[in-house]
């Protein structure tokens, strides 16, 4: 029998970057789509169809790249030296390629239904693939958006610090990703309301790029008319290096090494979540 060929190890982190992305991004774009173009479903619907996809999309990827799916989750670990940084700017590539890939797939897959609500495709249906202050519609400015993805998504990664720290107690039973899925419901049923909840700028510039070059000239702005797209990538990557640094100040510090739990509680860190 013939030796199947070796893929390189950061090829297949990469894939699964990419797939998981995609899997969330299929299911997050495309509930939106349906609720804005259709009328079938509301804000609870789209709140746990992301969070659904985020569970799907780290099932997908998390074996063979620790399913970061989001520049804010690479960035906060490679800050404190728990993922290399070598393989940062690769991660957020495949993650941004996977969420602009899905994207194109929903505005191909909703394009009449698009095109019917909204002719030409204006800021009434921009929100379908990326965030607006106040979700287009709610007295919310710029900076008052930027306050609110650095808060949103500093909650975002102090959880998911929590749930899978080994010496915390974390999910048996491999339901980490359920959890984490529950998080991301949680954070958009309390934290969706003045700039929709991106939280990760790969899920933000990658559909609006995809819009972008489908119709949506105006991509780049919010309905005020100021240029947007920043806010949902430096309010993330900010909060994130936050959430995990206030993990590590109130909780991480004061957990036992493995070695010392005196219960038994924890165990050895599974080769995927290593950097």
């Amino acid at each position: 029998m013939a030796e199947r060929p070796r893929i390189p190890t950061l090829a297949g982190e990469l894939a699964a970057e990419f797939a998981g992305t995609m899997i969330l991004i299929l299911f997050g774009v495309g509930v939106v789509a349906q609720v804005a173009g259709a009328e079938i479903g509301d804000h609870d619907s789209i709140a746990w169809a992301w969070g659904l996809g985020v569970t799907l999309g780290v099932y997908v990827a998390a074996r063979i790249s620790g399913a970061h799916l989001n520049p804010a989750v690479t960035i906060a670990l490679a800050a404190f030296k728990e993922f290399s940084w070598r393989k940062t700017a690769p991660y957020i590539a495949a993650q941004t390629a996977g969420a602009f890939v899905a994207a194109l797939i929903v505005r191909w897959n909703y394009s009449e239904v698009l095109a019917k609500v909204d002719p030409g495709h204006t800021i009434k249906t921009q929100g379908v693939f990326s965030t607006l202050p106040g979700n287009g519609t709610l007295p919310v400015g710029t900076w008052g958006a930027f306050r609110d993805q650095v808060i949103g998504t500093a909650i975002l990664l102090f959880v998911i610090k929590a749930l899978t720290d080994v010496r915390n107690s974390p999910p048996l039973a491999n339901l980490t990703p359920f959890l984490i899925g529950l998080l991301v419901v949680a954070i958009g049923m309390a934290w969706g309301t003045d700039a929709g909840y991106a939280i990760n700028p790969a899920r933000d510039f990658g559909p609006r790029l995809a819009s972008f070059f489908t119709g949506y000239g105006g991509a780049w702005r919010d309905q005020n008319g100021d240029l947007y797209f920043w806010v949902p990538i430096i309010g993330p990557l900010i909060g994130g290096v936050l959430g995990v640094g206030l993990y590590k100040a109130l909780i991480g510090r004061f957990l036992p090494p493995v070695e010392e739990d005196p219960q038994g509680l924890t165990k050895p860190e599974p080769e995927y979540e290593k950097a």
